[in-house]
């Protein structure tokens, strides 16, 4: 039998990168207790709010078709929000809703590329970008982001790797896996080269709102002179401890929205009113659990700091978002051999760093999600599994 060509595209990129996570799942499934650091999915549960706004709309029929574009109320919250950011005016017809920041992803480079187009994505990179561009037959030419500059993009080496058949520029910050955040000044000579290259800037900005510190946001629809060619991507799953729901949003030009509804239409016919209800209420002003989770991994990559740094590992610290990344390159190991090794001999679960691109091999990812006391002493059991390998190297 015959299949298309996208399966054959996609056949490396799916369960592969998650290897360690799927194995300590199936251990934790069979009673082996695991202490798991391997996915972000937020600690508390969504605004009480929201969810009973969720079933409000539910009792009161909410529940049958909606159209393409999304909700009317949900997409004037939505302009109005982003509106509020810009500071300058943008309208219902540039968003359409979509069921999360991936099936955004996913509708947007379908609309932007196809076969032998370049996607410049930096590296590290999340690890379903890969898939979403090679699904429109198009090509991931990554750009490192080098520590030495926090994992930020630098407008020059994105220049570097441009060519003829260069499309669009994906920009992630606050960034998955690292925690970086570019500042104003990183965007716009960003959007210097994307100007110079006529290329799309797609932003996925999906960890906004979980930004520590209060730092500064900074996003290239925000700039006037970049807007036409920016589209941003973003969901409730992050801000509002809502992953299950499913809502998020595509914000561009009109004439980029209009190109873009068929392709959402022939994906899904409009997302569930009762869950556009709620997202309305969620994005009308600032989250309600936002702020306390950003308190508690801030924290929590803090003492991750702390307890492991220079021992003789290094960890990097994040500026935003639900994840540190840590450099085991001092024990000999690759990440995926310390991260396979710590799972078996310390039951410990993290993501190898080579499972979101090239210039994190030999590091790990590991989840701010949990409880204090489960990173305490997963910190505790990596520290010594680290002190054992350099015992063993020695």
């Amino acid at each position: 039998m015959r299949y298309a060509a996208i399966t054959e595209r996609l056949s490396t990129l799916g369960g592969a990168k998650w290897e360690v996570h799927l194995r300590a799942r199936a251990l934790a499934a069979a009673g082996v207790p695991i202490l798991s650091l391997s996915i972000g999915e937020p600690d508390m549960p969504p605004p009480a709010e929201l969810l009973d706004r969720a079933r409000l709309s539910m009792a009161a029929g909410r529940y049958s078709y909606s159209n393409g574009r999304g909700e009317p109320a949900l997409l004037a919250a939505l302009a109005a929000r982003y509106s509020r950011r810009a500071g300058h005016e943008v309208t219902p017809r540039q968003i359409i809703c979509l069921p999360g920041t991936q099936t955004a992803l996913y509708a947007t480079l379908m609309a932007l590329v196809g076969p032998g187009d370049e996607v410049l994505i930096g590296d590290p990179m999340y690890a379903t970008y890969e898939g979403v561009v090679a699904a429109a037959g198009a090509v991931v030419v990554p750009v490192p982001l080098r520590p030495e500059h926090g994992f930020a993009m630098q407008a020059d080496d994105l220049a570097a790797r441009i060519t003829p058949r260069s499309r669009v520029v994906l920009l992630n910050s606050p960034h998955n896996p690292t925690g970086a955040i570019l500042t104003r000044a990183e965007v716009r000579a960003i959007g210097a080269v994307a100007r110079a290259h006529d290329l799309w800037i797609l932003s996925d900005e999906v960890y906004e709102e979980l930004v520590f510190d209060d730092a500064p946001f900074a996003s290239p629809l925000d700039e006037a002179d970049l807007a036409e060619r920016s589209i941003a991507v973003s969901s409730i799953s992050k801000s509002h401890a809502a992953p299950g729901f499913r809502s998020g949003w595509c914000v561009g030009s009109e004439a980029f929205i209009n190109r873009l509804l068929p392709v959402a239409e022939t994906m899904l016919f409009g997302n569930q009113p009762f869950i556009a209800d709620m997202t309305e209420l969620a994005v009308s002003g600032p989250s309600a659990v936002a702020r306390v989770m950003a308190a508690r991994f801030a924290g929590r990559a803090q003492m991750i700091h702390q307890m492991l740094d220079g021992t003789p590992l290094r960890v990097h610290q994040p500026a935003a978002g639900m994840f540190t990344v840590v450099d085991v390159r001092a024990t000999g190991l690759t990440g995926v051999e310390f991260a396979n090794r710590l799972l078996d001999e310390e039951r410990v679960a993290v993501m190898p760093g080579e499972s979101f691109g090239a210039v994190l091999a030999g590091w790990l990812r590991v989840s701010l999600t949990r409880p204090d006391e489960e990173i305490a002493e997963a910190c505790r059991r990596i520290a010594a599994f680290a002190a054992r390998v350099m015992g063993e190297r020695s």
